[in-house]
């Protein structure tokens, strides 16, 4: 890896910087008070070709990758975004762009990756089940062939911008788990077009994030042709992959960007507040926990950049993608903690943003994966035996 500053890497930082301070911690309190998608957000992300950054140049991207995304997520969330520097580019602008350029047969890149590009598509990502939960391999939703269609039939729970999305790629059983050698077969992927009343979608209330809906998605009966099948029947797995570290890699940049978010508020703050003749920061019981986490959240940057380097080089990157996913969280949780116990009773105010911060932190642990299951692979691959 090269650390000389890439001048590209300075120009997507500077402009998500700028982005960030249109689009600050009071734009985000309304939203999320009120409920209401960030419409202004998004289309700006688009004038800044956030959206394209990972889709190739010949159907209207930048022609980037990970690591590029990585930076414009992270600066996001650190200059002010907070959560939703992360949440509104890793589904469509990562996970949904990069299934479509790696697996999509010509056609689906021609239909989707230009209007995907232009903030003109969302998609949702059909993934988590009731009944499977971490466990994908466990999906229900089935997918039966009829002539040059495929019935497909299932429910989905936690599927973010299902409410308002036009696409949904949708992971399916085409080969039931029990009738096939090993658990990754019989897995396929579909697109979706979610404007169908064979699909049902249903908000849930949730804790944070209310600036998108997050729902479950029932599913009666949908047909869908051939050519709506992205990659190979019973082969999808490993086309889900390529997506899901790309979602850990968002996460991670998430988590820091988050972290140094509330810690830099706290910061500001503690320079400020005056207890006992002299300001709260200079009291080492203040300044040392977020200074201590505030150095793990740079680590674990660094291992970011690396898994995002090798993703982007085509190498293996599950060993990185978790250790960073798993670092990052520990450390970004820790950071907004830290930061709101700084602020005293103020922590706890909506007008100081840093609880808000703390709830959208926290989903870092559970989501995309649980940090249990990204020990779980860590540990396998340091030498552990296989728990799961």
């Amino acid at each position: 890896m090269n650390f000389d500053d890439d001048p590209t890497h300075s120009l997507i930082r500077d402009t998500a910087t700028e982005i960030a301070e249109e689009y600050g911690p009071a734009y985000w309190r309304e939203k999320e008070e009120n409920g209401e998608f960030g419409e202004e957000f998004w289309d700006e992300l688009a004038e800044a070709d956030f959206h394209g950054l990972m889709i190739p140049e010949e159907y209207g991207g930048a022609g980037m990758g990970m690591q590029e995304m990585g930076i414009a997520m992270e600066t996001l969330c650190a200059q002010g975004c907070g959560m939703a520097g992360t949440w509104y580019l890793v589904l469509t602008a990562g996970m949904a762009a990069v299934g479509i350029t790696k697996h999509g047969t010509e056609e689906q890149k021609e239909k989707y990756l230009p209007d995907i590009a232009a903030g003109k598509r969302n998609f949702s990502i059909g993934i988590t089940e009731p009944k499977a939960g971490t466990n994908t391999l466990n999906v229900a939703t089935r997918a039966e062939k009829d002539g040059d269609e495929y019935i497909l039939n299932g429910d989905k729970a936690w599927i973010t911008f299902s409410d308002r999305a036009e696409n949904m790629i949708l992971v399916t059983r085409t080969t039931p788990r029990d009738e096939v050698e090993k658990p990754t077969d019989g897995i396929s992927l579909f697109i979706l077009d979610m404007d169908s009343p064979d699909i049902e979608v249903s908000p849930i209330d949730k804790h944070g994030i209310n600036y998108s809906k997050s729902c479950e998605v029932f599913i009666e009966g949908h047909r869908v042709p051939e050519e709506n099948l992205l990659g190979e029947e019973d082969n999808g797995w490993w086309a889900l992959v390529d997506t899901l570290n790309p979602e850990r890699i968002g996460f991670s940049a998430a988590a820091t960007g988050i972290g140094k978010l509330a810690a830099e508020t706290a910061i500001d703050y503690t320079n400020e507040r005056e207890v006992f003749g002299a300001p709260i920061g200079t009291h080492q019981a203040v300044s040392f926990p977020i200074t201590e986490a505030y150095a793990k959240m740079e680590t674990a940057a660094l291992m970011r950049q690396k898994a995002a380097w090798l993703y982007d080089q085509g190498e293996e990157c599950g060993y990185e993608t978790n250790v960073a996913k798993a670092v990052a969280v520990e450390a970004g949780i820790e950071a907004v903690k830290q930061s709101m116990q700084a602020f005293g009773g103020w922590g706890y105010a909506k007008e100081y943003d840093v609880e808000r911060w703390w709830r959208e932190v926290n989903l870092t642990r559970l989501a995309p994966v649980s940090q249990q299951m990204a020990y779980n692979h860590i540990g396998q691959q340091i030498g552990f035996p296989k728990s799961y």
